[in-house]
């Protein structure tokens, strides 16, 4: 099965604005073809850095997540840090999933199971919103997709240190570096949970997680790292390392993730979710 046969092209789209604190966010809903099921509902935080949210740089990968697993996808495009820092994307990504609980009937959603969801900067949105969620009350988190997260605003891990000083690998941690300089210009601030989930020290109470890193992403330490966190405080969490990608390309983590192998766990790790889809998990 290639993610062609996943037939994206017969995902339907249409766009919402979300008020979050002023700030109006472009959302996209993607719907795929029946047999779609309303009880599920992935709230998706696309890639760039913390320095851009481009929901058409992701449109592809986002069609191929609603029809190979089925989900409505609500895709959101967050303030980016060139306008405002941290914690304005964070605070815009738990603002949606608040806004997406009371607009369920407008999103064709019986409001039941939603999942986060995101790739690299999108990956820590997905996290922190699921911590937010936790601390806050609510709105209940059923699970969560971190795929090739930026995770640690330090750039201590072993994969991030030890890069290659030339080739895709090295612009790529470049790239998160620089992400991470505008978005968290008070240093403080780079040992924040909400900024960067692997320094969190409270684990318990977040929703099952599929982590997805790849050979060569010099992103794939914390990322493991942190599932290992997340399992060493009783949280059902699957990781998967994909095969090596070719980072000299922009879109290079989402075109990994539209791979067969990479849309199979993801779709499959959705469809064994407790009694359906349980939301209990992400309740504080």
């Amino acid at each position: 099965m290639k993610s062609d046969d996943f037939d994206a092209d017969g995902v339907k789209s249409q766009t919402f604005s979300v008020d979050s604190g002023g700030r109006l966010l472009e959302t996209r809903l993607y719907s795929p073809m029946a047999p779609a099921t309303k009880a599920r509902l992935i709230v998706f935080f696309p890639c760039g850095g913390f320095l851009s949210s481009d929901l058409e740089q992701t449109d592809d990968f986002v069609r191929v997540l609603a029809a190979g697993t089925g989900c409505k996808v609500l895709a959101v495009a967050y303030t980016t840090a060139l306008n405002l820092p941290f914690p304005a994307a964070a605070e815009d990504a738990h603002a949606v999933l608040a806004w997406a609980v009371r607009h369920r009937a407008k999103l064709n959603w019986n409001g039941e199971c939603m999942i986060t969801a995101g790739v690299e900067a999108g990956g820590n949105l997905a996290a922190v919103s699921s911590m937010m969620a936790r601390d806050r009350g609510g709105p209940a988190i059923a699970a969560q997709l971190l795929i090739m997260p930026m995770l640690d605003a330090g750039l201590t891990s072993c994969s991030m240190r030890t890069v290659d000083v030339t080739g895709g690998a090295a612009r790529a941690a470049d790239a998160c570096a620089a992400g991470y300089r505008d978005y968290l210009p008070r240093a403080a601030d780079r040992v924040h949970p909400y900024a960067s989930p692997l320094q969190s020290s409270r684990m318990k109470g977040l929703p099952p997680t599929l982590i997805l890193s790849a050979e060569d992403d010099p992103l794939r330490d914390e990322a493991e790292q942190y599932g290992a966190k997340l399992i060493a405080a009783g949280v059902k969490t699957l990781v998967r390392r994909m095969p090596p990608i070719a980072m000299e390309q922009p879109d290079a983590r989402c075109d990994c993730a539209r791979q067969e192998s990479a849309m199979r766990e993801i779709a499959g790790f959705i469809a064994a979710l407790d009694n359906g889809c349980d939301a209990t998990p992400g309740k504080p």
